[in-house]
């Protein structure tokens, strides 16, 4: 970038016939006349409301006026996952570095503030030197003037870039959305984290339940075995059978490796999400384990989520942010002042080095104006207003994608909440079947095969309803995920 072309600069000490004070009044007060100059640069408005429409295509309750689902999880009543909650939202280490990075966009806010400020620096001195008596200037020629002298020196100097057409106000406009960014994006984490812990969970609980049904289906696929062996042996039964009930009883039995590296899986994935080592809550593996209640839940207006997902709120705020960087580039078609001073004592001994004599001052304003730059600024600003035309682009797509999210889970949870319900009628009516084959077997009135084959019915119905019940429970997660759920949107709370 080509060195910027100052206009001539003035001096105080230019304007020797005003007295001191008037000079500096009258310097104080063009620089408050300069700085009552409106920011360049569009002044940034919220977007306006996106068209929501009337309402959710598939209520699963009243429409409450606003959800609290701040912490959805402790509805389910499940002291387990309330304590693995607990946990990963001090312990996770997503959300430790969320928390770093907004300590670093709020110093970097601060930073940005810290530059419409004066810088003022201190310092003392002592220099010892000798000058040439050779040179242009006769030392030895000057009475009282000694070649070898020792100067001391005390002063300040200060430095101040007037803001005069907003760019400074407008860049700390533009640091204070990012840092409100930053802050809904580790909002978008936790809700992340919360959504993870609870899936995971519910998945190490689902396969506990389904691994105990195929577990019992493999004890009844075993007697049947055992029985139409027995069979064989006197007769009553072909090799054929024999092979058909072993099948039965082998294809069960390769279903349980499966289930139980995805239990473990689950528990290991729940120890690295506590910031822990995997295997922190394999202890969970021995314990005894409570599915959790589902229930239809209200959801809000279809605009409460607008309010609460943390992806929305950050695509707006960095829309905020897009719009004050057209002020900074804006600002640089126009002048810019600088005001630098300078002060202290300056003497040849320490005993007069803080008399009145020995005081200096100077200042300098500057006025300075990039007349040509090849179009460079004029390119920045229309980069600039390019940038701004994305982010609310951004935004508006946060906010259908957010409706598509909430829409397509509301429908998951709907279908997953309908197949529990099914799976759970077609549970008692195996159970019923079981109870009836019982008393009759008991009657005379079927065989034992036939009984173990409803028993058998019975098992396969518990471990359908097991997964039924872990689809469901997945997709509440992904519902409350889509809703927003897992931050409080009453209140002002950062990741600390």
């Amino acid at each position: 970038m080509k060195p910027k072309i100052p206009t001539p600069v003035l001096r105080a000490a230019d304007s020797s016939l005003l007295p001191g004070r008037a000079r500096a009044l009258a310097l104080a007060l063009s620089c408050v006349l300069l700085t009552a100059c409106a920011a360049v640069g569009p002044d940034y408005h919220e977007p306006p409301p996106v068209d929501v429409g009337t309402g959710w295509t598939l209520p699963l309750a009243s429409k409450a006026q606003s959800a609290d689902l701040s912490h959805w999880w402790s509805a389910l009543d499940d002291p387990v996952l309330d304590r693995l909650m607990a946990t990963a939202l001090t312990q996770n280490l997503d959300l430790r570095q969320a928390a770093a990075r907004i300590d670093e966009a709020r110093a970097l806010r601060d930073r940005v503030a810290g530059e419409a400020l004066p810088t003022v620096g201190a310092g003392a001195s002592v220099n010892r030197r000798r000058q040439s008596e050779n040179g242009p200037l006769p030392v030895g020629k000057i009475p009282g003037l000694e070649p070898t002298q020792t100067i001391y020196d005390a002063g300040f100097d200060a430095a101040w870039e007037v803001d005069l057409f907003g760019a400074k106000r407008r860049a700390l406009e533009g640091a204070s959305a990012r840092l409100q960014a930053t802050e809904a994006e580790a909002q978008g984490i936790r809700m992340r984290i919360v959504a993870e812990v609870a899936r995971t969970w519910f998945t190490a609980v689902g396969a506990h339940y389904e691994l105990n049904a195929q577990r019992a289906t493999l004890d009844t696929l075993q007697q049947t075995l055992e029985l139409v062996r027995r069979r064989h042996a006197l007769g009553d039964a072909s090799a054929a059978d024999v092979e058909v009930a072993y099948a039965q009883w082998a294809a069960v039995d390769a279903l349980l490796p499966d289930i139980e590296a995805r239990q473990r899986a689950a528990v290991l994935s729940l120890g690295v999400l506590l910031g822990a080592p995997p295997e922190r809550e394999l202890a969970l593996l021995d314990g005894p384990l409570a599915p959790s209640t589902l229930r239809a839940l209200p959801v809000g207006e279809r605009a409460d989520i607008l309010r609460r997902r943390p992806d929305v709120l950050a695509a707006e705020r960095r829309l905020a942010a897009s719009s004050a960087d057209i002020g900074v580039a804006t600002a640089e078609l126009f002048p810019k002042l600088s005001i630098s001073a300078s002060g202290g004592f300056q003497a040849l001994s320490t005993g007069n080095w803080f008399d009145a004599s020995s005081s200096r001052f100077s200042i300098l304003p500057l006025i300075s104006w990039r007349l040509f730059d090849g179009g460079r600024v004029r390119a920045e600003i229309r980069a600039r207003k390019a940038a701004e035309r994305g982010a609310a682009l951004a935004y508006e797509q946060a906010v259908l994608a957010a409706l598509g999210d909430a829409e397509r889970a509301l429908g998951d949870y709907q279908s997953g909440l309908d197949t529990l319900e099914r799976r759970g009628v077609a549970l008692d009516a195996s159970r019923t079947n079981y109870s009836h084959a019982k008393a009759r077997y008991t009657a005379g009135d079927i065989t034992l095969v036939e009984l173990l084959a409803a028993q058998r019915s019975m098992h396969e119905a518990e471990t359908a309803a097991a997964r039924a019940h872990t689809n469901a429970a997945v997709q509440l997660v992904a519902l409350y995920k889509a809703l927003g759920g897992g931050w409080d949107v009453h209140k002002d709370e950062t990741v600390s």
